[in-house]
């Protein structure tokens, strides 16, 4: 009999309960029984959900208040020496490195972070020194195992590997400088055993233990590793099914397929072509085979037949009692069901599957495999080929004049009329900025006020005219702050936007939206991602009228703030049908026509984020050119139709610039601003060793935080980043936006910005 899985689920609860628990802790109104009652109710809410479709293997352990890895972390007091003796309780110890703290004589700053993978999630990274105690300090898998059986649900745990713990986290800062932290391995081993002997103790018949290293190169000099490891954890623990995701083995399979663990889970829906090794590799072993059929990172109903067409090809090898089928990875990248949605057509949401519907595709392709004679699977899955079928027909439509002009690109689309020393003479005239020039990356403060007008005017309860005179007022106040504290590049606040990505899609043809498909990015910062339908193009201006106004009531200049093609691919969910090449080049022709037009408005710098264009370059460097090309092909295509005195900016979080730092430099904005506070500032060293040109502005404080740097932190950040970059390239603002601040802490970090930066005009005349 073929068996289902589900490898994870979202935590934040079908209406953001987590979200407003986590926040309300925060603000000191709740207390930690009541966040964990919440927490409880919602790991009750999804196990029994989970159930409730058929699926065999249900996870449990894989539930957080902020994320799964910072939980590993602090469960194994990997916890640096910053956080300790702080006299806090280990909930504050896992929120401050989350998100740093200010507060009762505590001021600590946040752990980095990275973006797990190729997602918009955001993992803490670990920090591993030589001296770490690795220890035990609770068994979360265990107690949220009993937890569920406690309620009558048998669950299969998920735990964090030790090699992905390890490969994906950091040198501490109090290790030696040769220090790496694959060579903890030894002493993290024991505890490891001591979770999963505990685990097994209390009945658990298997464990996940997830490697999603295993499909990056970097694993494929740790061999030796896998199999020391695994050979110990194999000897104390429950059956292990080591789960992968994202990407494919490789030549990593080599070494898997001889580890000593009871299962091995591969993602077919990212790459279905390593179905056919694996199962070479494991076939004359006992290992049972987990297939990822069911896509954990999109929101397309899977089709069954299909999938079924794959699984089938293992169960002729194996058997069906060697065979899983399951989700390609956690379903924390979808949102948690459509029963929520209540606007999107009939015909839209018979395309979609959330992941409680994801759930049921699992459970309903096992049992026709398992060739079940329930008249509920034969019509599921004939229901099934009937929505797939009208998907396609929908799909087949096109619109002619996007795919004409996006078939007449040519190569001097990319280009700017001049290179950048003569574009840099133009734009300083009329810019007329200071050395050391400050600004922000775009969004302020969305305050409860404007989150209350845009409600009452999707409930009708303001006219529009009513909702833009109170965003007018709300960009003047924006601009009368920012000349009030001193800064000189100056933005509208986006006061109009609920998202950086949603606020440009709802304005784009090709694009539909949920009312409650949220996605965790990071803590409790939830998106809600559009979804690309069909073919994209811009029916008018979309920033214009509020880039222009904000312009007219200030003398000093005004950036335009949009967001860039490949960012608002990577953060939508696209489309399954054609190429993300095609989606992302169609964006970036819409957001051409937009960049042209805020320049012919007066608008003298234009702002052109693409956070995401690292997170989208494919696992594997053998990969990278094809994404790279395109990807920033899209970037120039969007930027390259304005004249010399046009500035063009464009920003980046949380990236790792050193590998593809050519095509940072091919991107040719005239100014990029990074994320560099949290990284402790180790990003700026590619800029030195590639003679990067152009204008930057490293992040000197971190946003995701809500302490308040002080004006010396930012001195010493400045005088930092002097030591690699020229004074004369050099600009100073936040790492990112400041939408999710508060008023009182933004207005006190950038007074002290600007201090710091009228410091170094004069320490650097």
């Amino acid at each position: 009999m073929v068996a289902s899985s589900v490898l994870g689920f979202p935590r934040i609860g079908p209406k953001r309960e987590v979200k407003f628990a986590v926040e309300s802790y925060w603000a000191g109104k709740s207390s930690e029984e009541d966040l964990q009652k919440v927490a409880a109710e919602t790991r009750k809410g999804s196990w029994t959900s989970i159930k409730s479709k058929g699926v065999d293997y249900i996870p449990s352990g894989d539930f957080t208040l902020y994320d799964h890895v910072l939980d590993h972390s602090v469960a194994f007091n990997a916890i640096p020496s910053r956080y300790q003796g702080l006299g806090l309780s280990n909930l504050d110890i896992f929120f401050a490195m989350g998100r740093g703290r200010q507060a009762d004589n505590v001021d600590v700053p946040a752990c980095e972070m990275k973006k797990w993978f190729d997602s918009n999630y955001h993992y803490v990274v670990p920090e591993i020194a030589d001296s770490t105690d690795f220890k035990l300090l609770y068994n979360k898998q265990l107690a949220e195992y009993k937890e569920a059986k406690a309620l009558g649900i048998e669950t299969r745990p998920v735990v964090f590997g030790p090699l992905s713990f390890l490969l994906l986290g950091k040198r501490g800062r109090d290790a030696e400088p040769e220090f790496q932290p694959i060579s903890a391995l030894s002493k993290l081993l024991p505890v490891y055993k001591q979770l999963l002997s505990e685990l097994k103790e209390a009945g658990a018949e298997w464990v996940q233990i997830d490697e999603p290293v295993l499909v990056l190169d970097k694993a494929a000099e740790y061999g030796s590793q896998f199999n020391e490891a695994y050979t110990a954890l194999s000897e104390v623990a429950p059956k292990i099914v080591l789960t992968t995701y994202f990407g494919r083995l490789d030549s990593n399979l080599d070494y898997v397929a001889k580890l000593p663990v009871a299962g091995l889970h591969i993602d077919l829906t990212r790459e279905p072509k390593q179905l056919e090794p694996t199962i070479a590799a494991i076939k004359d072993t006992k290992i049972v085979l987990s297939l990822g059929l069911v896509s954990g990172r999109n929101i397309w109903k899977t089709d069954l037949q299909a999938a079924a067409t794959q699984a089938r090809k293992a169960i002729d090898a194996l058997g069906t009692d060697r065979v899983i089928v399951a989700t390609s990875s956690s379903l924390l990248h979808c949102p948690v069901t459509l029963e929520s949605e209540k606007k999107l057509t009939e015909e839209q949401k018979d395309w979609f599957s959330f992941a409680l519907e994801k759930a049921g595709e699992v459970a309903t392709l096992a049992a026709y495999l398992s060739e079940s004679q329930d008249s509920k699977v034969a019509e599921a899955l004939e229901a099934n080929k009937v929505s797939i079928q009208k998907r396609r027909e929908f799909e087949a439509n096109s619109d002619d004049a996007v795919r004409k002009r996006v078939a007449a690109i040519t190569p001097d689309q990319l280009n700017r009329k001049s290179p950048f020393p003569a574009r840099r003479e133009a734009q300083k005239k009329v810019l007329n900025l200071p050395k050391f020039p400050t600004t922000t990356i775009g969004s302020f403060p969305q305050t409860k006020e404007i989150r209350q007008a845009r409600a009452k005017l999707g409930k009708g309860e303001l006219t529009q005219e009513e909702y833009e005179e109170f965003i007018k007022k709300e960009i003047q106040s924006v601009v009368d702050f920012q000349e009030r504290v001193g800064l000189d590049l100056l933005v509208h606040g986006e006061p109009e936007r609920n998202d950086m990505v949603q606020y440009f899609g709802e304005q784009l043809n090709g694009f539909v939206f949920t009312q409650n498909g949220w996605v965790q990015s990071y803590g409790s910062r939830y998106v809600r991602p559009p979804i690309i339908v069909s073919d994209v193009s811009r029916s008018g201006p979309m920033t214009v009228k509020w880039s222009s106004y904000a312009q007219s009531v200030s003398k000093r200049p005004m950036k335009g703030m949009l967001t860039g093609p490949v960012t608002i691919l990577n953060w939508s969910f696209p489309r399954a049908d054609v190429s993300r090449e095609i989606q992302s080049k169609q964006l970036a022709l819409a957001l051409r026509d937009e960049v042209i037009d805020l320049a012919n408005a007066g608008i003298s710098a234009i702002q052109v984020d693409e956070p995401a264009i690292r997170e989208g370059l494919p696992l594997r460097r053998v990969d990278w050119d094809n994404y790279l090309t395109w990807a920033v092909d899209s970037f120039r295509l969007a930027t390259a139709g304005v004249e010399d005195h046009t500035q063009t900016h464009s920003h980046f979080c949380y990236s790792d610039f050193n590998d593809i730092f050519p095509s940072i430099q091919r991107l040719d904005a005239d100014v990029i601003s990074i994320e560099a506070s949290k990284s402790d500032m180790k990003l700026l060293s590619a800029f030195k060793e590639y003679g990067y040109k152009n204008e930057i502005g490293p992040g000197v404080y971190d946003i995701h935080s809500p302490r308040v740097p002080s004006e010396q932190e930012i001195k010493d950040r400045i005088t930092s980043m002097l030591g690699t970059l020229p004074d004369d390239l050099l600009f100073v603002n936040p790492d990112c936006g400041l939408k999710t601040r508060g008023w009182k802490e933004t207005e006190a970090s950038l007074k002290n910005l600007v201090a710091a930066a009228r410091w170094a005009r004069e320490k650097y005349a």
